[in-house]
Protein backbone atom coordinates (compact mmCIF):
# COMPACT_ATOMS: atom_id res chain seq x y z
CA UNK A 1 0.00 0.00 0.00
CA UNK A 2 1.34 3.59 -0.82
CA UNK A 3 2.54 5.48 1.88
CA UNK A 4 -0.23 8.99 2.14
CA UNK A 5 2.20 11.90 1.16
CA UNK A 6 2.19 14.07 4.15
CA UNK A 7 3.05 10.88 6.15
CA UNK A 8 6.15 10.32 3.90
CA UNK A 9 7.30 13.53 4.55
CA UNK A 10 7.03 13.02 8.08
CA UNK A 11 9.42 9.76 7.89
CA UNK A 12 11.63 11.74 6.24
CA UNK A 13 11.94 14.03 8.67
CA UNK A 14 12.87 11.76 11.10
CA UNK A 15 14.50 9.27 9.73
CA UNK A 16 18.46 9.55 10.01
CA UNK A 17 19.56 10.17 6.66
CA UNK A 18 19.97 13.26 5.89
CA UNK A 19 16.96 14.66 3.70
CA UNK A 20 18.09 16.43 0.40
CA UNK A 21 15.16 18.70 -1.02
CA UNK A 22 15.38 20.58 -4.39
CA UNK A 23 13.50 24.00 -4.25
CA UNK A 24 11.80 26.59 -6.80
CA UNK A 25 8.68 27.11 -8.15
CA UNK A 26 7.79 25.44 -11.91
CA UNK A 27 6.16 21.90 -12.01
CA UNK A 28 8.37 21.03 -14.64
CA UNK A 29 11.61 21.84 -12.38
CA UNK A 30 9.30 20.07 -9.41
CA UNK A 31 9.28 17.21 -11.94
CA UNK A 32 12.46 17.04 -13.17
CA UNK A 33 13.14 16.55 -9.56
CA UNK A 34 11.37 13.69 -9.11
CA UNK A 35 12.56 12.19 -12.24
CA UNK A 36 15.73 12.60 -10.99
CA UNK A 37 15.16 11.02 -7.49
CA UNK A 38 14.91 13.56 -5.21
CA UNK A 39 12.58 12.86 -2.39
CA UNK A 40 11.07 16.12 -1.67
CA UNK A 41 10.46 19.47 -3.41
CA UNK A 42 10.34 22.84 -1.77
CA UNK A 43 8.17 25.45 -3.23
CA UNK A 44 10.04 28.79 -2.58
CA UNK A 45 7.88 31.57 -2.00
CA UNK A 46 10.76 33.93 -3.41
CA UNK A 47 10.74 31.82 -6.11
CA UNK A 48 7.31 32.00 -6.91
CA UNK A 49 7.30 35.73 -6.46
CA UNK A 50 10.12 36.42 -8.62
CA UNK A 51 9.07 34.10 -11.93
CA UNK A 52 5.48 33.86 -11.73
CA UNK A 53 4.82 37.84 -11.17
CA UNK A 54 8.35 39.02 -11.27
CA UNK A 55 8.36 40.62 -7.49
CA UNK A 56 10.73 40.88 -4.74
CA UNK A 57 10.57 39.00 -1.61
CA UNK A 58 8.60 41.39 0.20
CA UNK A 59 5.43 39.98 1.36
CA UNK A 60 3.30 40.79 -1.62
CA UNK A 61 1.70 37.71 -2.27
CA UNK A 62 -1.16 36.38 -1.23
CA UNK A 63 -2.85 32.89 0.04
CA UNK A 64 -4.56 32.33 -3.09
CA UNK A 65 -2.04 32.93 -5.27
CA UNK A 66 0.49 30.79 -2.95
CA UNK A 67 -2.25 28.01 -3.03
CA UNK A 68 -2.49 28.50 -6.53
CA UNK A 69 1.24 27.61 -6.72
CA UNK A 70 1.26 24.59 -4.69
CA UNK A 71 -1.42 23.01 -6.77
CA UNK A 72 0.20 23.57 -10.12
CA UNK A 73 3.05 21.48 -8.43
CA UNK A 74 0.67 18.97 -6.46
CA UNK A 75 -1.48 17.88 -9.91
CA UNK A 76 1.90 16.47 -11.84
CA UNK A 77 4.45 14.99 -8.54
CA UNK A 78 3.76 12.44 -6.67
CA UNK A 79 6.41 13.28 -4.09
CA UNK A 80 5.90 15.21 -0.65
CA UNK A 81 6.01 19.00 -1.65
CA UNK A 82 6.74 21.24 1.37
CA UNK A 83 5.60 24.42 0.55
CA UNK A 84 6.38 28.69 1.91
CA UNK A 85 3.65 29.99 3.39
CA UNK A 86 5.02 33.03 4.38
CA UNK A 87 3.71 34.36 7.81
CA UNK A 88 0.55 32.45 7.34
CA UNK A 89 -0.88 35.17 5.36
CA UNK A 90 -1.95 37.16 9.15
CA UNK A 91 -2.83 36.48 12.46
CA UNK A 92 -3.71 33.05 13.96
CA UNK A 93 -6.98 33.05 12.45
CA UNK A 94 -5.40 33.37 9.29
CA UNK A 95 -3.03 30.72 9.86
CA UNK A 96 -5.90 28.63 10.56
CA UNK A 97 -7.21 28.85 7.19
CA UNK A 98 -4.17 28.91 5.70
CA UNK A 99 -2.98 25.86 7.05
CA UNK A 100 -6.23 23.92 5.20
CA UNK A 101 -5.82 25.46 1.98
CA UNK A 102 -2.34 24.16 1.59
CA UNK A 103 -3.49 20.70 2.69
CA UNK A 104 -6.21 21.34 0.40
CA UNK A 105 -4.19 22.17 -2.36
CA UNK A 106 -1.74 18.60 -2.05
CA UNK A 107 1.13 20.07 -0.01
CA UNK A 108 2.59 17.52 2.35
CA UNK A 109 3.71 20.22 4.64
CA UNK A 110 4.46 23.85 5.13
CA UNK A 111 6.71 26.72 7.30
CA UNK A 112 5.43 29.76 8.43
CA UNK A 113 7.97 32.47 9.60
CA UNK A 114 8.05 34.46 12.95
CA UNK A 115 8.54 37.64 10.94
CA UNK A 116 6.04 40.60 11.41
CA UNK A 117 4.03 41.70 8.11
CA UNK A 118 4.92 42.57 5.36
CA UNK A 119 7.73 39.66 5.60
CA UNK A 120 11.46 40.25 3.88
CA UNK A 121 13.36 37.93 2.42
CA UNK A 122 14.64 35.29 4.41
CA UNK A 123 18.72 36.02 3.60
CA UNK A 124 18.10 40.01 3.37
CA UNK A 125 18.57 43.21 5.38
CA UNK A 126 15.10 44.75 7.34
CA UNK A 127 13.67 41.13 9.03
CA UNK A 128 11.63 41.90 12.06
CA UNK A 129 9.40 39.46 14.36
CA UNK A 130 6.67 39.10 16.34
CA UNK A 131 6.56 38.24 20.04
CA UNK A 132 7.05 34.66 21.14
CA UNK A 133 3.95 34.65 22.57
CA UNK A 134 1.94 35.97 19.42
CA UNK A 135 4.56 33.58 17.32
CA UNK A 136 3.39 30.44 19.87
CA UNK A 137 -0.37 31.27 19.43
CA UNK A 138 -0.12 31.16 15.34
CA UNK A 139 2.07 27.96 15.59
CA UNK A 140 -0.92 26.46 17.83
CA UNK A 141 -3.28 27.20 15.53
CA UNK A 142 -1.02 25.77 12.60
CA UNK A 143 -1.25 22.90 14.59
CA UNK A 144 -5.01 22.58 15.37
CA UNK A 145 -5.90 23.26 11.44
CA UNK A 146 -4.08 20.19 10.61
CA UNK A 147 -5.22 17.98 13.50
CA UNK A 148 -8.68 18.72 11.72
CA UNK A 149 -7.97 17.72 8.56
CA UNK A 150 -4.56 15.50 8.16
CA UNK A 151 -2.25 14.67 11.40
CA UNK A 152 0.35 13.44 9.44
CA UNK A 153 0.61 17.11 7.96
CA UNK A 154 4.19 18.69 8.95
CA UNK A 155 3.91 22.60 10.26
CA UNK A 156 7.38 23.75 10.15
CA UNK A 157 8.20 26.72 12.35
CA UNK A 158 10.85 28.83 10.83
CA UNK A 159 12.70 30.93 12.94
CA UNK A 160 14.49 33.88 11.93
CA UNK A 161 15.84 35.03 14.65
CA UNK A 162 19.41 35.02 13.77
CA UNK A 163 20.19 38.26 11.65
CA UNK A 164 16.85 40.35 12.43
CA UNK A 165 16.64 44.25 14.54
CA UNK A 166 17.35 42.77 17.96
CA UNK A 167 17.80 39.07 17.17
CA UNK A 168 20.26 36.38 18.13
CA UNK A 169 21.61 32.80 17.66
CA UNK A 170 20.30 31.80 21.47
CA UNK A 171 16.75 33.90 21.25
CA UNK A 172 16.53 31.20 17.79
CA UNK A 173 17.04 28.60 19.88
CA UNK A 174 15.26 29.51 23.00
CA UNK A 175 11.61 30.30 20.79
CA UNK A 176 12.27 27.22 18.16
CA UNK A 177 12.37 25.13 22.05
CA UNK A 178 9.27 26.61 22.75
CA UNK A 179 7.31 26.61 19.13
CA UNK A 180 8.25 22.75 19.91
CA UNK A 181 7.00 22.57 23.72
CA UNK A 182 4.31 24.24 23.68
CA UNK A 183 2.76 24.58 20.18
CA UNK A 184 3.24 21.22 19.10
CA UNK A 185 4.93 22.26 15.71
CA UNK A 186 6.29 18.37 13.60
CA UNK A 187 9.95 20.46 12.97
CA UNK A 188 11.90 23.45 13.38
CA UNK A 189 13.65 25.73 10.31
CA UNK A 190 16.55 28.08 12.06
CA UNK A 191 17.21 30.55 9.47
CA UNK A 192 20.62 32.03 8.26
CA UNK A 193 22.99 29.69 10.46
CA UNK A 194 26.33 30.67 9.92
CA UNK A 195 28.56 28.05 11.24
CA UNK A 196 28.28 24.39 11.61
CA UNK A 197 29.11 25.03 15.23
CA UNK A 198 25.72 27.00 14.66
CA UNK A 199 24.22 23.94 12.83
CA UNK A 200 25.44 21.30 15.36
CA UNK A 201 24.28 23.37 18.49
CA UNK A 202 20.48 24.01 16.78
CA UNK A 203 20.40 20.36 15.87
CA UNK A 204 21.34 19.28 19.48
CA UNK A 205 19.28 21.51 21.69
CA UNK A 206 15.79 22.10 19.92
CA UNK A 207 13.43 18.66 20.52
CA UNK A 208 12.55 18.45 16.84
CA UNK A 209 13.73 17.92 13.98
CA UNK A 210 15.42 20.80 12.46
CA UNK A 211 16.12 22.18 8.97
CA UNK A 212 19.56 23.87 8.44
CA UNK A 213 20.11 25.77 5.21
CA UNK A 214 23.93 26.88 5.82
CA UNK A 215 24.34 31.00 5.06
CA UNK A 216 27.87 30.98 6.30
CA UNK A 217 31.58 31.54 4.57
CA UNK A 218 32.20 28.94 1.57
CA UNK A 219 32.76 26.03 1.17
CA UNK A 220 29.24 24.69 2.15
CA UNK A 221 29.39 21.73 4.62
CA UNK A 222 28.84 18.44 2.30
CA UNK A 223 25.60 16.22 3.10
CA UNK A 224 27.74 13.78 4.67
CA UNK A 225 28.59 17.04 7.34
CA UNK A 226 25.09 18.47 7.49
CA UNK A 227 24.01 14.78 8.58
CA UNK A 228 27.08 14.36 10.97
CA UNK A 229 25.93 17.70 12.66
CA UNK A 230 22.51 16.91 13.30
CA UNK A 231 20.13 18.15 10.30
CA UNK A 232 17.37 16.22 9.10
CA UNK A 233 16.98 18.27 6.37
CA UNK A 234 18.78 20.64 4.49
CA UNK A 235 17.09 22.60 1.76
CA UNK A 236 18.07 24.29 -1.50
CA UNK A 237 15.39 27.30 -2.64
CA UNK A 238 16.30 28.33 -6.00
CA UNK A 239 18.70 24.93 -7.08
CA UNK A 240 16.44 24.94 -10.11
CA UNK A 241 16.29 28.55 -10.93
CA UNK A 242 19.27 30.28 -9.94
CA UNK A 243 21.99 28.70 -12.17
CA UNK A 244 19.17 28.56 -14.88
CA UNK A 245 18.83 32.22 -14.81
CA UNK A 246 22.58 32.86 -14.95
CA UNK A 247 23.01 30.76 -18.57
CA UNK A 248 19.45 32.76 -19.66
CA UNK A 249 21.37 35.94 -19.14
CA UNK A 250 24.28 34.86 -20.64
CA UNK A 251 22.18 33.58 -23.81
CA UNK A 252 20.70 36.61 -24.20
CA UNK A 253 24.10 38.60 -24.64
CA UNK A 254 25.24 36.40 -26.84
CA UNK A 255 22.31 35.73 -28.92
CA UNK A 256 21.82 39.52 -29.57
CA UNK A 257 25.50 39.83 -30.45
CA UNK A 258 25.81 36.93 -32.67
CA UNK A 259 22.59 35.56 -33.64
CA UNK A 260 21.26 32.30 -33.86
CA UNK A 261 24.08 30.67 -34.64
CA UNK A 262 24.85 30.43 -30.71
CA UNK A 263 21.95 28.33 -30.43
CA UNK A 264 23.35 25.80 -32.16
CA UNK A 265 26.48 26.15 -30.25
CA UNK A 266 24.40 25.52 -27.02
CA UNK A 267 22.58 22.86 -28.55
CA UNK A 268 25.92 20.84 -29.49
CA UNK A 269 27.07 21.26 -26.28
CA UNK A 270 23.77 20.00 -24.44
CA UNK A 271 24.10 16.86 -26.88
CA UNK A 272 27.45 16.19 -25.74
CA UNK A 273 26.63 16.61 -21.94
CA UNK A 274 27.31 13.76 -19.81
CA UNK A 275 22.93 13.81 -18.93
CA UNK A 276 22.07 14.55 -22.07
CA UNK A 277 20.03 16.90 -23.44
CA UNK A 278 16.58 17.98 -21.51
CA UNK A 279 13.89 15.90 -22.57
CA UNK A 280 11.57 19.35 -23.79
CA UNK A 281 8.65 18.14 -25.18
CA UNK A 282 8.18 14.61 -24.30
CA UNK A 283 8.19 11.66 -21.29
CA UNK A 284 9.37 11.66 -18.85
CA UNK A 285 9.36 15.19 -17.93
CA UNK A 286 5.96 15.92 -19.94
CA UNK A 287 2.61 12.99 -20.16
CA UNK A 288 2.87 13.10 -24.02
CA UNK A 289 2.61 9.15 -23.76
CA UNK A 290 -0.35 9.22 -21.57
CA UNK A 291 -1.97 12.30 -24.01
CA UNK A 292 -1.51 10.16 -26.92
CA UNK A 293 -3.30 6.74 -24.68
CA UNK A 294 -6.30 8.85 -23.83
CA UNK A 295 -6.56 10.04 -27.31
CA UNK A 296 -6.41 7.26 -28.73
CA UNK A 297 -9.11 5.16 -26.27
CA UNK A 298 -11.80 8.08 -26.40
CA UNK A 299 -11.52 10.15 -29.45
CA UNK A 300 -13.32 8.75 -32.57
CA UNK A 301 -10.98 6.77 -35.06
CA UNK A 302 -11.68 9.11 -37.72
CA UNK A 303 -11.07 12.18 -35.19
CA UNK A 304 -7.91 11.60 -33.96
CA UNK A 305 -5.10 13.70 -35.39
CA UNK A 306 -2.49 12.54 -38.29
CA UNK A 307 0.83 12.74 -36.47
CA UNK A 308 2.68 10.91 -39.00
CA UNK A 309 2.29 12.90 -41.54
CA UNK A 310 2.50 16.82 -40.26
CA UNK A 311 5.62 18.82 -39.42
CA UNK A 312 7.22 17.84 -36.43
CA UNK A 313 6.44 14.09 -35.90
CA UNK A 314 10.53 12.88 -35.49
CA UNK A 315 10.98 15.86 -33.06
CA UNK A 316 11.47 15.74 -29.34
Amino acid sequence: MQTKITRRLQELLKRPELLVMSGGFSPLHARMSEVLRYEAFFMSGSQVAAYVYGYPDVGLLALSEMVESVRRITNVCGMPIFADADTGYGNAVNVYHTVQAYIRAGAAGLHIEDQEAPKKSGTHAGRRLISREEAVGKYQAAVAAKKELDSDFVICARCDSVGSEGGSFEDAIERSIAYVNEAGVDAIWVNTLRTREEIALACRRIPAPVIAPYYGARPSPSFEEFQKLGAAAVLYPSLTTANGLQATWELLHEFKERGPVVLEEWNKEAEASKWGMVPRTHDPLLPAEKILRIENEFIPKDLQRDYKGTFGHDRH
